[in-house]
């Protein structure tokens, strides 16, 4: 009977061993592969805020790391990806968040033209509700594309809420939170790169270890 139990716990522990190395072995063999989808997935984000034919410099590598807990909403380092037209910055995404969600962290990225005007947001992760916060991503509604070409007078600039609050943006029906998070976020993210301009453009190093 001892016999048995040891023979079978043996058996259990060469499979579990067998199952872990075949994850491991998938994993190493696919992560090239991961690696170039999430690549292909940030450019298709970047190209719908900032239209590719503004730029003709390799966006994904004109990237540098930021931190500003305040503005972009997260201890974490957030990334700004500069677009260049033969090498003139005529715009930059930053990544940001609003940690104010109804359920929890909002990721976003942010296209800011030079001149301070919006040129597009994009939501890149959430866990709001569906049916209801959810109609932050494009292929729920058409909201986030309201921010398009707004412009921020100052950083007291009443207009940038939800209608709720005296804004000139819509809220959800039966969600406040979710939408009034956002466009906190994406104010802050504008006040930011205003902020902190002069250094943003002219930064030439890359974040991925090459010039931009």
């Amino acid at each position: 009977m001892k016999q048995a139990m040891k023979s079978n716990a043996m058996i259990l522990a060469i499979f579990a061993l067998g199952c872990t190395l075949l994850v491991a072995l998938v994993d190493m063999f696919t992560a090239e592969t991961r690696a170039r989808q999430a690549e292909q997935q940030l450019l298709n984000t970047l190209y719908q805020v900032i239209n590719p034919s503004r730029f003709n410099n390799d966006i994904y590598m004109a990237c540098q790391y930021v931190t500003d807990k305040d503005l972009l909403g997260s201890e974490q380092p957030q990334t700004v990806y500069t677009a260049r037209q033969d090498n003139l910055p005529v715009a930059v995404a930053i990544t940001s968040v609003a940690p104010d969600g109804y359920n929890g962290n909002i990721e976003l990225l942010v296209a800011i033209n030079k001149d301070g005007s919006l040129s597009g947001v994009r939501v890149l992760e959430h866990q709001e509700t569906p049916g209801l916060g959810d109609k932050i991503e494009t292929r729920k509604s058409d909201w986030v594309y309201r921010f398009e070409n707004k412009q921020m007078t100052s950083d007291k600039d009443s207009r940038w809420a939800v209608k709720k609050d005296g804004g000139m943006f819509d809220q959800f029906t039966g969600a406040t939170i979710t939408p009034r998070a956002v466009v906190k976020a994406v104010k802050n993210t504008m006040m930011f790169f205003d902020k902190n301009q002069a250094d943003i453009l002219n930064h030439n190093q890359s974040c991925r270890g090459e010039n931009g």
